[in-house]
């Protein structure tokens, strides 16, 4: 652990269980705060990632198969596997 953070646990400790709480939650907003923020940029990932499956569909770049193909090309593919 940093030694910085191993000072700031140890401070801690003086603390009632009360104020422990306290300062606990307001730790995870600040993640919570943090993550938060980073997500226009998973969002715009995604956005992305869409874009190109959507393209690839369209632009018939995509092996397309119907739900019950594709269970049974699966089937398949672990009964190969455990032969």
């Amino acid at each position: 652990m940093n030694p910085k953070l191993t000072d700031y646990v140890e401070a801690g400790y003086a603390l009632t269980p009360e104020q422990r709480l306290e300062a606990a939650r307001l730790l995870r907003l600040s993640v919570d705060r943090d993550i938060d923020a980073d997500q226009s940029a998973i969002d715009a990932a995604w956005d992305d990632e869409i874009a190109r499956r959507l393209s690839d569909v369209v632009e018939s770049r995509a092996d397309l198969l119907d739900g019950p193909a594709q269970l049974q090309q699966l089937r398949a593919e672990i009964a190969a596997r455990r032969a």
